[in-house]
């Protein structure tokens, strides 16, 4: 049975908790290590080899609000 845990991010330093149910969910997965950084830092981290998205304004035909999508809209 796991018991809930505070881990140490290595690129931050911060601390973030490590639940029994991430650590359940860890094991089933079959990982043999424990999470080395936050979730702000993997996420940065994940996406610093992305190039950014060009974004396009848009309105939605469901509800007609506007919004931002990843492509370029088609005029009608």
């Amino acid at each position: 049975m796991h018991q809930d845990k505070t881990l140490a991010c290595k690129d931050c330093g911060e601390e973030s908790a490590f639940p029994a149910s991430e650590q359940d969910f860890f094991e089933e997965k079959g990982f043999m290590n424990e999470p080395q950084r936050c979730k702000s830092c993997r996420s940065a981290r994940k996406d610093s080899g992305r190039p950014q998205r060009e974004m396009f304004d848009a309105v939605c035909a469901s509800c007609g609000r506007s919004c931002k999508v990843p492509f370029q809209p088609r005029k009608r």
